[in-house]
């Protein structure tokens, strides 16, 4: 959204709709131009194109980190509260794959508070409910003001693909693929990777 003027500045006579949800929408039915999709496609048949990946972090509040220590290993993790997203297509999913140089863990997070929309993650950390898995954009700008904090740096966990999809059976329209591009062309000014 702090980006969107940039966007209709360059095209003055379009509008834009933005739907933000975090459910599974028919973009044919909604009568949706264009959507953007993180992690795996849930539709095969869609029309998708990949147009940034983020890496995925375990984040949380300095202050929780001084209340319930710092996890060193992702197996100290099973010892910590976290907040967990059921977003889809990963809806559930409270098991990571952590990966360094030399091994690899599973862990299955365990926490008191689950959410089904990223602002109610992001909102829940911020109030000490405990630490999350989550993509480093979503809290980018919260890493860099110190409001949360990143632990096992050493780690790492499969990334998240964001992808533009468009409504299977038509053409994408101008307007609809001048948007993904612009869209892209700003996640590569970030931190996410093509």
């Amino acid at each position: 959204m702090p980006r969107l003027p940039l966007f209709l500045a360059a095209h003055p006579k379009l509008t834009v709709e933005a739907i933000l949800d975090d459910r599974d929408v028919d973009l044919i039915e909604e009568g949706i131009d264009v959507g953007f999709l993180m992690g795996m496609l849930a539709d095969s048949t869609m029309v998708a194109r990949k147009i940034g990946q983020s890496r995925r972090l375990v984040l949380g509040t300095p202050a929780y980190f001084k209340k319930a220590g710092e996890p060193s290993t992702p197996a100290e993790l099973a010892d910590h509260q976290a907040v967990i997203c059921d977003l889809c297509p990963a809806k559930g999913r409270s098991t990571g794959s952590f990966r360094s140089s030399t091994a690899e863990e599973t862990v299955t997070l365990k926490g008191s508070v689950r959410t089904t929309a990223a602002e109610g993650l992001r909102e829940a950390v911020f109030a000490g409910l405990g630490l999350c898995v989550a993509s480093e954009w979503m809290f980018q700008p919260d890493l860099d003001n110190g409001r949360v904090k990143q632990v096992l740096p050493a780690w790492t966990l499969p990334s998240t693909d964001l992808w533009a999809a468009f409504p299977t059976g038509r053409r994408a329209s101008a307007k609809a693929r001048a948007f993904a591009a612009f869209v892209e062309d700003q996640l590569r000014q970030t931190n996410f990777r093509r």
